[in-house]
């Protein structure tokens, strides 16, 4: 069984980049308005008002795929690291 003391500091840093990477993915994709509405109408907005201009839809999509794709790459490097600090507990352990 893996001890916290056994991760390097590192893996703990990205690993608390993900969540608040993450954290922020869900309040931008809340932000949006769709379709229907959205959370954004919630708050108060008329049904075709947009605060951020009409052309804010374009720049908040992209906006959160590029923010969806720096999570996953991250994500991605820290199962690669977290698997590499596992290999080599392992090869400890038996020697």
């Amino acid at each position: 069984m893996w001890a916290l003391a056994d991760v390097p500091f590192y893996v703990h840093l990205l690993n608390t980049f993900v969540l608040l990477l993450g954290l922020f993915l869900i309040l931008v994709v809340l932000i949006q308005r769709g379709k229907g509405g959205g959370l954004a109408g919630a708050f108060g907005g008329a049904g075709g008002y947009s605060p951020f201009g009409s052309r804010a839809g374009d720049a908040f999509t992209r906006f959160t795929l590029i923010v969806a794709a720096i999570w996953a790459l991250a994500i991605m490097v820290e199962v690669k690291l977290v698997q590499r600090v596992g290999a080599s507990q392992t090869i400890l352990k038996r020697e």
